[in-house]
């Protein structure tokens, strides 16, 4: 059975989203024959490599809201994701493009370390305040899950992976994928939002034993315009 991941790197609800995906999978009676794959969804491929400035004045900005809000929005983020076991750190936090981290991704899907690589760049993100656009950076957060920094700056140095992720980000057009994470089940069954494990292991139960296709959305997700 496959279940496809679109999510973004610097997206909370997609590292909370992980944690109850993982929890679901770990109760589900057939995980040993599920194949998880992820997606790469830019939140704002249009960022740059790095932004200045506090990230609560630049939420914000962004979305047109009181810094006061952006700051409480933060707040009940970190609380929520302390309750699955995760430290959210956003007043360390380096916003920028994640383009480059998805492609370290699909290089680990390459060595069978995906899944290891987008959990290193999540806790980086969200945890140490790392800029996942630096190269250096990804190479040394490769080398942590047993990729050699060699092929990871050769891949950083060319163009290599990156139809891959603009492929992912094609595919989510079409399957009408507007906020992530969103889970998929053998491409017909579709969840959107980082939903309770309940939620997530009927998904899973539901795409075993049935081919109907149907979409749930009514999750907590982050898009274009906010999380």
């Amino acid at each position: 059975m496959e279940v496809d991941i679109w999510s973004d790197i610097a997206c909370p609800w997609c590292y909370i989203g992980k944690r109850r995906f993982e929890q679901a999978l770990g109760e589900f009676e057939h995980a040993d024959v599920v194949q998880v794959t992820w997606r790469s969804f830019e939140l704002d491929p249009n960022a740059p490599a790095q932004r200045e400035g506090d990230l609560a004045v630049l939420l914000a900005a962004k979305y047109g809201m009181s810094v006061e809000r952006a700051r409480a929005s933060q707040l009940k983020l970190t609380q929520t994701a302390a309750a699955e076991g995760l430290e959210f750190r956003f007043d360390i936090a380096r916003s920028g493009l994640t383009f480059d981290g998805h492609r370290v991704i699909h290089l680990a899907a390459t060595h069978g370390r995906a899944d290891a690589m987008k959990e290193r760049l999540m806790r980086a993100y969200f945890t140490e305040g790392e800029l996942i656009a630096d190269h250096e950076a990804l190479v040394r957060m490769a080398s942590e899950v047993g990729i050699s920094k060699l092929e990871t700056r050769t891949v950083l140095a060319g163009t290599r992976f990156a139809a891959d992720v603009r492929a992912d980000e094609a595919i989510a057009q079409q399957l009408g994928i507007a906020a992530v994470p969103t889970f998929v089940v053998n491409r017909k069954l579709a969840m959107s939002g980082a939903n309770p494990p309940d939620q997530l292991l009927a998904l899973l139960r539901q795409g075993w034993e049935q081919d109907a296709a149907a979409v749930v959305d009514d999750g907590a997700a982050c898009g274009p315009d906010g999380c």
